[in-house]
Order: structure tokens, then C-alpha cells, then sequence
């Protein structure tokens, strides 16, 4: 059987770390595959309802370090136009912010998937799962509130104070690496004013929850394709910082998943699996599924060098 060919729709590659992307790393392991592989960019997307719909889409080279899995180089070399068809598997590959411009190429992606073509991860199936909700719809969550009146956001601030807390986290509802996270004290006489600011800031609702303290001993970064776990590392903050973001340099080092972080893993994979959601990567605090990452999951590279097993290849495995 001929492999489908494989086309992700990519970043500018100005806007990528190119080094750890792990689109890039992806895409080229695709082709050292053997596998018909092309990307191409939102200036090339386009769809029409008469007449042949043909886009132009790039060959690439490159060369990812078979010892840390890290590209050494990556770059575009010619185009070659194609008609999508049943025999395509589209990769939504743009980074969030899950925005309008993010949500109109999932509207285009859907009509494309009318023709037949498969779309990685599924447009409804992002449309229809925000990644921080998805996590607290799970038994495994942290009490979490999310909304944008000041007089329940105090209602479940006196809920935390009761329950022994004393800080709380605020972020916004769709952003992503951290941006926007902010931690408060439940003692902060200015607690209305920064609340309604962080309203006003991101233009709608906001995620409040108790502070955990086991931050300071680190993250699971854990990757699912297909209901399969293919890769786990724990990303420890900076020292008096309590993001662990790698990016913000957070260290990361291989970890395994104990039984009931594995389960709610699965559990949630299996639901987003039906919902045609293959690729999926979870943040755990703890025992708390605090995320779950399906608009273009992320650190490829980084759990790859931490296992020393190319994941890349191991999704390569499940894709058709």
C-alpha cells in the first residue's frame, strides 16, 4: 500500500525555532521515511468551489543530529503544485494563539476535508475542545474557575482560602506558554483591580486556581499519538520562577507517568481519539491534568533528546 502523502501547513519559517521545532523535525524525519512529504504556508492556502483547487506546496531539505534530535539545518528548495484527494493527510501545524486567524484556517481545513483529504489534529476536534476546559472537565483537575464576573471570581477565592490555600494563579483562556499567568496572593487587597484587569487585558473570561506548590518540583510533559504514550519528561522551573517553561529556561529531563496520571491521560485520549484528535500532549501537576495541548502540540525535540528515542519515527508508525 503507498503511504498517504503527508503536507503541514507551517509557520513562516522566520517565526520558528527552527533548532526544536517540532514540525520541522517531523516533516524531516517524514522524508528520511520515505514518505511523500511537503509544507507549505498560510500565504498558500487557499480553497474555491469550482473548478480545480490547486495549491502550491514546497519540498525541503534538511538534517536533524541523530544523537540529540535537534536540527542542524532546514530550508525550502522547490514548489510543486497538488490538487488535494482522499490520498492526502493534512497536518494543522500553525502555532496558537487559538484566535480568529487560527479559527478561520480550521474553517478552511474542514472544507478540505470534504474532499477527502485526513486533517491531523481533526478542525472540529480542536473546535470543539479548548485545551485548558478539556482538562477540567476531568475528575484529575485542579479546582478551577472560569469567567468574568469579579462577584463569583471572590466566591471561589473565599472557597480557596477555606480550603488553606494562600495564592492563586489567573491566565487567560487561550493563550499559551505562559503568557499572561500570574500569581496573586488571596491577602491582595488589590485582588478586584487586578482581576478586572486581566478582563480587560485578554477581552474576555479568565482561568483562576489554587496555586500548587509542587511547581517547584517540576511539570510532566507527557505525548500521546493515538492513545499511546510515546514520550514523558518533567520540566523543572528556574529557581524562584514557577513556570516551567522550557523556552523561559526550565530544565527537562526523562520522567514516567505513575498509574493514575497515565489513566486520565488515556481516558481523555480515548474520548479525543472518537473526536478524530490523534496527537495530544498533556501538562500534569502532580496528579492534576492542568492541560491538554491538541492545536499544535509541542517539545518534539526536547522529549526526544530527554528519552533518546526519535518520537518523530514513532508517530510515523501510527499514521495511517
Amino acid at each position: 500500500m503507498t503511504p498517504r502523502r503527508q503536507i503541514l501547513l507551517i509557520d513562516s519559517l522566520e517565526k520558528l525555532v527552527i533548532k526544536k521545532d517540532s514540525t520541522l523535525f517531523l516533516a524531516l524525519e517524514m522524508q528520511h521515511s520515505g514518505i511523500e512529504t511537503y509544507v507549505f504556508f498560510e500565504k498558500d492556502f487557499y480553497i474555491r468551489n469550482h473548478g480545480d483547487l490547486k495549491l502550491n506546496v514546497h519540498k525541503f531539505s534538511g538534517e536533524v543530529d541523530s544523537e540529540t534530535y535537534y536540527l542542524k539545518s532546514f530550508s525550502i528548495i522547490e514548489d510543486v503544485e497538488i490538487m488535494p484527494s482522499e490520498r492526502d493527510t493534512f497536518h494543522m501545524r500553525l502555532d496558537p494563539p487559538f484566535d480568529t486567524r487560527y479559527l478561520r484556517f480550521l474553517w478552511m481545513f474542514g472544507f478540505i476535508e470534504k474532499c477527502g483529504a485526513k486533517i491531523i489534529n481533526s478542525p472540529e476536534g480542536i473546535l470543539r475542545n479548548n485545551e485548558k476546559i478539556m482538562a477540567y472537565e476531568h475528575p484529575c483537575s485542579l479546582k478551577s474557575y472560569v469567567g468574568t464576573s469579579f462577584e463569583t471570581f471572590d466566591t471561589f477565592c473565599n472557597e480557596l482560602r477555606n480550603d488553606g490555600h494562600n495564592n492563586l494563579i489567573i491566565k487567560p483562556l487561550d493563550l499559551y506558554q505562559g503568557i499572561g499567568v500570574q500569581k496573586i496572593s488571596l491577602t491582595d487587597t488589590n485582588l478586584e483591580l487586578i482581576f478586572e484587569c486581566a478582563i480587560e487585558e485578554f477581552m474576555g473570561p479568565i482561568v483562576a486556581q489554587p496555586f500548587y506548590e509542587g511547581i517547584v518540583d517540576g511539570e510532566i510533559r507527557t505525548v500521546f499519538y493515538k492513545s499511546n504514550e510515546i514520550g514523558t519528561i518533567l520540566k523543572t522551573p528556574v529557581k524562584g520562577d514557577f513556570l516551567a517553561n522550557i523556552a523561559q529556561g526550565a530544565e527537562f529531563v526523562k520522567a514516567s507517568l505513575n498509574p493514575i496520571q497515565k489513566k486520565a491521560c488515556l481516558e481523555i485520549c480515548k474520548t479525543l481519539e472518537e473526536q478524530g484528535v490523534d496527537w495530544v500532549a498533556f501538562d500534569v501537576l502532580g496528579d492534576y491534568i492542568s492541560e491538554v495541548n491538541v492545536t499544535c502540540p509541542g517539545l518534539l525535540v526536547e522529549v526526544s533528546q530527554a528519552m533518546q528515542k526519535n518520537l518523530a519515527l514513532e508517530i510515523i508508525k501510527y499514521l495511517d
